[in-house]
């Protein structure tokens, strides 16, 4: 006892120490080296060259952004995932590029760079951004803007700005040089051309029979270890996975509104009908009491719901309909006016930016000058081939064509549409000042302004926590090995996510998916989910089901894959069993088909470029086959796509002679520049080491 009271501080000391290392161990080992700075800054890397997450993040934002603009689309998770999925593709891309290129040592110059901005050619998008009144290219206005780049005046941004697409410029100009390279390497000789003209216009005269792998039953088909494990060793290279993939099982429990959720929604949307009446705002309305927000527009009919079709074109003017249901909402319309519009507009408009022009106020002003040389005589044309910040109809004079209501966005509709022929018109919008000159308009129907006031339908509070109880109790019973069995006595039926990428932001039948993905792949093969997932009007109980790591698969993680195909395969070596024994002692195809109990096919003018066996499908093994024999012998059983064939080539018909074979190399060679670029980046890909930390901070 004195001994320890003695050495007691030591001892706990030693053991606090040991459980210190123990833990610190024990986290590293859970989650890799991730107590390294770099892995929380580090997205990933490809040979050794790390890809900052700020810098992914950041391109990230700006695709999104640029989605957002181009398409006018909502971002759902799947759009999500794509628009990650590029950008990371992106950043693949450029680092293993740049490897090849510093490699060999390609260089753009100072020299080539200045011509590049500033010379006599400069780069295509250079030339695109400064414009003459004529819609060529005007050298003056790049000098311009390039002396006052030097300035101290100039912006800091537009400096930044342009620096960047200066580096963005040497660098595309870089990787063009390098695929220059490999591009010219291509050559395509004489036999090239002779094969491809052969391969396209010999014709070969055979007949066939065969026996379908239909023809005997899948219950009748058992399959050993053997079979599987001849057809995976033959087949090995083909399970290379490139990328860690997980499966994952789950029971959902649907959190969608109940009776007493719809009755309350649509109570408290039949409350505003009396004050959606009354109200003098209309707009103000929708914007206060309505989930929907959105600018009123006349629309013609058949652009409304059908609902509101049928009945808003012949109401008065106040009229209010609903509630009803639409789209998961309840929804109120009113009528807030009706006239009759022109069909269609043919109008020009001269575009400016407020940003570069100092602000809307600016701006306004500057389009009230324009709009009064205008009226003075000057060309609405020339003066919009001049200042029209969008290049597509500035170029030509402004011109919009004719379009209906609708085509445009709705302040550029209102304002054409209720104007009249020859009037000149100032309106501000989210894309900047426009200057309108509404030339002419044509026909006319009737159009109303509608105002909807909508409340989606969703579940309470107490609808959500009834159904939560109901997932939490599912998992609170299941224990080892037991989800399938919970899962029946509980009459839910099991659903399945297979081969989810450790990104996934969806799966099927789960549209927002990405809590569940992150948890699969931090667990093993056969855990339980250890909480219930809210994945959109759902609860979801999951299970791990599959873990495909990186690299070739083991034959069990591909087993239940290749099944059909290892039963085609001993199909196959019955069928030919069967062939063989009737190709003993048979001189002729037909013999063999009487004895194997099958019929004789006779074929004109099949080509090897085009293998497809009429009637059948594609078949690649057999053509092959049949224009590398001889004539009037009969070949062994060969296992196709669709059954076993024999066949005895009757004749090839050979082409005219070819004597000028440039087409074919011309041909050939567009074939081969056009893949040539995936091909080199899919070649650059799989040599490359890429390691892929996204799934950690997405």
């Amino acid at each position: 006892m004195g001994f320890l009271r003695e050495r007691m501080g030591k001892i706990l000391a030693g053991v606090i120490g040991l459980a210190l290392l123990a833990f610190v161990a024990g986290e590293v080992l859970h989650s890799g080296s991730s107590f390294f700075r770099d892995d929380a800054t580090t997205v990933g890397e490809v040979n050794g060259e790390k890809i900052a997450y700020a810098d992914f993040s950041q391109k990230l934002d700006q695709s999104t952004q640029q989605f957002k603009q181009q398409s006018g689309q909502s971002i759902t998770p799947q759009i999500t995932n794509y628009i990650q999925e590029t950008t990371w593709n992106q950043f693949l891309t450029e680092k293993l590029l740049n490897k090849e290129i510093n490699k060999l040592g390609i260089v753009v110059g100072e020299a080539e760079s200045q011509s590049m901005i500033s010379g006599s050619n400069p780069d295509p998008q250079i030339q695109r951004q400064f414009v003459g009144q004529d819609g060529q290219f005007d050298k003056s206005k790049l000098n311009q803007f390039l002396q006052y780049l030097q300035t101290p005046k100039a912006d800091a941004t537009q400096v930044a700005a342009w620096n960047d697409f200066v580096v963005q410029l040497i660098t595309a100009k870089r990787q063009q040089k390098y695929m220059a390279l490999v591009t010219n390497g291509l050559y395509v000789n004489s036999l090239d051309a002779q094969d491809d003209y052969q391969a396209k216009n010999k014709l070969a005269n055979f007949k066939y029979t065969v026996l379908d792998y239909a023809s005997i039953p899948d219950a009748n088909v058992k399959l050993t270890d053997d079979d599987y494990s001849a057809f995976y060793n033959e087949h090995k290279n083909e399970f290379k996975n490139q990328q860690e993939l997980r499966s994952f099982e789950y029971v959902s429990f649907s959190a969608a509104p109940s009776k007493d959720d719809t009755a309350a929604v649509k109570a408290q949307v039949e409350k505003l009908v009396g004050d959606f009446k009354a109200t003098p705002n209309d707009s103000l309305f929708v914007q206060i009491n309505s989930e929907t927000k959105g600018q009123l527009t006349y629309q013609k009919k058949g652009q409304l719901e059908p609902r509101l079709d049928s009945v808003m074109f012949t109401a008065d003017k106040g009229f209010v309909y609903g509630p009803f249901l639409s789209n998961g909402s309840f929804k109120i319309a009113k009528l807030v006016d009706a006239r009759i519009s022109p069909d269609s507009v043919k109008a020009k408009h001269i575009l400016l930016n407020p940003a570069t022009e100092g602000g809307v106020d600016k701006a306004l002003a500057k389009a009230d000058s324009l709009k009064k040389l205008i009226a003075g005589g000057k060309s609405f044309a020339e003066l919009a081939k001049t200042f029209s910040i969008d290049k597509a109809s500035g170029e030509k004079g402004g011109d919009l064509g004719t379009f209906a209501r609708g085509a445009m966005i709705p302040a550029f509709d209102d304002a054409v549409f209720n104007g009249k022929p020859g009037e000149i018109k100032v309106i501000s919008t989210q894309f900047g000042v426009h200057l309108i000159e509404i030339e002419s308009q044509k026909g006319s129907s009737k159009v109303v302004k509608i105002a909807v006031v909508d409340k989606p339908l969703t579940a309470s509070s107490k609808t959500q926590a009834a159904v939560y109880s109901k997932a939490q109790a599912f998992l609170s019973s299941l224990g080892d090995n037991n989800f399938d069995a919970q899962a029946k006595k509980a009459n839910l039926p099991i659903k399945n996510a297979e081969d989810v990428t450790a990104t996934a932001a969806s799966v099927l039948g789960l549209d927002n998916a990405r809590e569940i993905v992150k948890w699969a792949f931090k667990t093993e093969k056969g855990t339980n989910a250890d909480q219930v997932f809210a994945a959109g009007d759902q609860y979801v109980v999951a299970r791990v089901s599959a873990v495909k790591p990186k690299g070739v698969l083991a034959l069990d993680d591909v087993k239940k894959l290749i099944e059909p195909a290892v039963r085609i395969k001993v199909k196959g070596k019955q069928l030919s069993d069967k062939f063989q024994a009737a190709l003993n002692g048979a001189s002729n195809i037909d013999q063999v088909a009487q004895k194997a109990g099958s019929k004789v096919v006779p074929l004109q003018n099949i080509v090897f470029a085009n293998p497809v066996i009429p009637g059948s499908a594609a078949e690649y093994k057999v053509v092959g086959t049949v224009f590398g024999s001889q004539p009037n012998k009969i070949s062994k059983p060969i296992e196709g796509q669709q059954g076993v064939y024999v066949f005895t080539l009757d004749s090839f018909t050979n082409p005219a002679q070819l004597t000028n074979n440039v087409r074919e190399k011309q041909q050939i060679g567009q074939t081969l520049l056009q893949r040539s670029q995936g091909s080199v980046l899919d070649a650059l890909k799989d040599k490359a080491n890429v390691k892929d930390n996204r799934a950690k901070f997405l």
